[in-house]
């Protein structure tokens, strides 16, 4: 057979995935085999939670011997799939990247890379030894909004970027489901807050300020209000039998067994128990984390943070990172140029741009076509399984979030937070170390 004839046959056959770690994420970017099959192939899972596999196996593409309830066993064996989605716990991404990368494995990781410098510099270098393509799950890229704010600010219509403000309200309910009840509450056991919550933002405010580089950065930051000092007098353990839960604006009851009673039984929920109706729900409530009292867990990571940077040009930018707030993820953005300023936020259909010299504000549309079973993340998530798709299938190379990308946005995380602990300015070198 042909080079030639040889390509052909990879664009048209399914490209095979195995699944490790089938929560949300790993569940949701395997839609995309049950969408478009001939695209891509489910062909193995790797999930220690029954239910989970199971709703992978039912896909129907799985045979019996690549179901695995631990990832481990799946790399005991000779590499069966062309790429595999790692979307295991935070701290639990480095260990299987680094093995399937030396299986040969392609690989997806979902964000963060890794919890430690080190770590995520280890997956770059042995998926680059391996000749394995990586790309991680920082699935903003991949939005309509983004794409946009980079095509105005690389036309040069707003001159040259000085400054970026760029605000992510987390959600007053939000915060209290992921980082004070659930899996990313403690940094012994996930990992702090603004890797796990917000190193998308991170790397946004990277992207668009590229070419440049960031030389130095500070940050602050601390838990409020959710701490055992402010629990009120009378508060119990948990909400279900809590005298003060009527007037808790954080009662899960309020959020968990409202939800369902309203015939939602996808996230938040579906987190806290397979089987989502009103008897598990309230079952998981009086006994898993997610029923505890907000001021009684042993969440320690933090609840508000502001994050500054200087790029080698003397651009500077400013994130903020804040639980306290109505609006769930929508992020907030102003990019203030020599020549005029962008302004957006997260729901708006357009991206506005005023220009200094004609005084004219200009509205550039925002759409983003997908399916609506992967509308996660405004479509990104389906554009991100699309673009790593077409990249393995040799359909150009449309992965924006490749190894060094993503490790440099990673390390201006870690630096953030050293500047935080330490309450200091970190100074970055060209090559990123601080």
């Amino acid at each position: 057979m042909s080079d030639k004839e040889s390509t052909k046959k990879s664009k048209d056959t399914p490209v095979t995935c195995l699944v490790v770690g089938a929560g949300s994420r790993g569940s949701g970017y395997a839609t995309f085999a049950v969408l478009y099959p001939l695209e891509m192939k489910v062909v193995g899972v790797a999930e220690p939670s029954e239910a989970r596999r199971n709703r992978i196996v039912k896909i129907g593409t799985v045979e019996k011997e690549n179901v695995f309830s631990d990832w481990k066993e799946a790399a005991k064996k000779e590499k069966f799939a062309d790429f595999v989605i790692i979307a295991t716990i935070d701290r639990d991404h480095k260990e299987p990247a680094v093995a399937f990368a030396r299986l040969g494995y392609n690989i997806l990781l979902e964000k963060p890379m890794a919890v430690t410098e080190e770590d995520c510099r280890e997956i770059v270098a042995v998926c680059k030894e391996s000749n394995v393509r990586l790309a991680v799950c920082h699935v903003l890229r991949y939005t309509a909004w983004v794409k946009t704010i980079k095509d105005i600010i690389d036309s040069g219509a707003i001159g040259d970027v000085v400054s970026i403000r760029h605000t992510e309200p987390v959600g007053y309910w939000h915060f209290a489901h992921s980082y004070v009840r659930g899996n990313w509450r403690n940094e012994a056991t996930s990992s702090f807050s603004l890797l796990a919550k917000s190193c998308h933002d991170i790397d946004l405010i990277n992207y668009w300020m590229l070419p440049k580089k960031c030389v130095s950065v500070s940050s602050f930051g601390k838990l409020t209000h959710f701490t055992k000092k402010d629990k009120p007098p009378k508060a119990t353990a948990r909400c279900l039998d809590c005298p003060e839960e009527p007037n808790c604006p954080y009662s899960a009851k309020r959020l968990y067994l409202n939800q369902v009673k309203r015939g939602n039984t996808g996230w938040p929920v579906s987190v806290i128990t397979d089987i989502v109706d009103i008897e598990n729900v309230t079952e998981a409530l009086r006994t898993g984390p997610y029923g505890k009292c907000v001021y009684d867990t042993d969440n320690d990571v933090v609840s508000h943070q502001v994050v500054n940077f200087q790029f080698d040009d003397g651009a500077t930018a400013c994130f903020n990172m804040v639980a306290f707030t109505k609006r769930i993820c929508a992020r907030e953005i102003k990019v203030y140029g020599t020549k005029g300023e962008i302004v957006f936020e997260d729901g708006w259909n357009n991206v506005t741009v005023f220009d200094f010299l004609t005084e004219i504000t200009t509205n550039h549309n925002i759409t983003s076509n997908h399916p609506g079973m992967m509308a996660g993340h405004g479509g990104a998530d389906y554009h991100l399984m699309k673009s790593f798709i077409d990249t393995l299938k040799g359909i150009g190379h449309k992965v924006v979030t490749g190894p060094e990308e993503t490790l440099n946005s990673h390390l201006l995380v870690f630096a953030a937070e050293k500047a935080r602990l330490e309450n200091r300015v970190v100074t970055i070198s060209p090559d990123g170390k601080f």
